[in-house]
């Protein structure tokens, strides 16, 4: 009897989800209508932390004063990579004590190969590439080297690394979470290229620090938003992703196969598919951490797939 209760009270659950289900309820109809705005996602915008604004680095027109620098530290030679709480020795002049001082270093790529093509040259037209080290407190002058503590690091401050006078930053507040509109049309306001990332990275995700060919000359501000955009036209120059373009997009059961225009594909009567014609799309956020009058340093605020080297950059209206 007990069994024959159970079966009796499933069967009597299943019919009452199944009668729920099959009746539609009329009053709400509206809601099958397609909500436009449910393909625009709301993205959360990361805010840049004390790392990330003085960390960063930069690309400079202007080369950096070289005057000033690492010598070494209270157990040279036998250490060569200092960090914070180390004891360092700089050469130059002009030290006084109680002064701070930002190390920075003159980088060069190691790496030859090019994202994208003229990168070099477009790197070479915006600036020099400096990394951010961290920040020493001066604790004497008496000696021919300056004496100071490493009371910020970033990475390992090494001999021959510059000291510039320290300067504070400003912040970035808070940025409430956004509709992001990935097939936005160009807005007309001012553009710019990422021109290359801090390691000399070429993927990038949220976090990454980018570095822009605009700047202050142009009206940039620390906190503005810049949109990072890429078009389809960009794969073509990507020696992996062009292989794409070389490839059948057809079945076989198509009467009239399409191509990708007859610059990749044989044409065999079907559509000619044009890449230049297809909206550009956003890849995500970034926001402008430091600037020089002709560059921009930026942190990727939020990444809604993977950013590049290359990619182009939109100045967002400012809220």
């Amino acid at each position: 009897m007990k069994k024959t209760g159970l079966i009796v009270l499933l069967l009597a659950v299943t019919a009452a989800f199944a009668q729920s289900g099959a009746t539609p309820d009329k009053s709400s109809s509206s809601q099958n209508i397609v909500d436009t705005n449910a393909s625009i996602p709301t993205i959360q915008i990361m805010t840049p932390t004390y790392a990330d604004l003085y960390c960063a680095g930069f690309l400079s027109k202007q080369l950096v004063p070289n005057a000033n620098y690492i010598t070494g530290g209270l157990q040279t030679p036998n250490t060569t990579k200092f960090v914070r709480g180390d004891i360092v020795y700089l050469a130059g002049s002009g030290y006084q004590a109680g002064q701070q001082y930002e190390i920075v270093r003159e980088l060069r790529d190691v790496n030859e190969f090019q994202m994208y093509p003229g990168q070099a040259s477009l790197i070479k037209a915006t600036g020099q590439a400096y990394g951010e080290l961290g920040r020493v407190k001066i604790l004497d002058t008496r000696q021919h080297n300056a004496v100071a503590t490493v009371e910020y690091s970033c990475d390992t401050i090494l001999p021959g690394d510059i000291a510039i006078p320290f300067a504070e930053k400003p912040t970035v507040s808070f940025h409430a979470p956004v509709k992001f509109d990935r097939f936005a049309p160009p807005s007309g306001r001012l553009q710019g290229r990422i021109v290359m990332a801090k390691d000399f990275d070429g993927i990038l995700g949220t976090g990454a620090k980018v570095y822009m060919n605009v700047g202050a000359n142009q009206g940039v501000k620390i906190g503005d938003y810049f949109r990072a955009v890429r078009a389809y036209t960009a794969d073509q120059r990507d020696p992996v992703d062009s292989l794409s373009f070389k490839s059948s997009i057809a079945e076989d059961t198509q009467k009239k196969p399409p191509s990708w225009g007859h610059h990749f594909y044989e044409k065999h009567g079907g559509p000619e598919i044009s890449i230049a014609d297809m909206p550009r799309r956003a890849v995500g956020e970034v926001v402008i951490i430091g600037i020089t009058p002709t560059t921009a340093t930026g942190m990727i605020t939020s990444a809604v797939e993977d950013g590049h080297i290359g990619d182009g950059i939109e100045l967002e209206e400012q809220q």
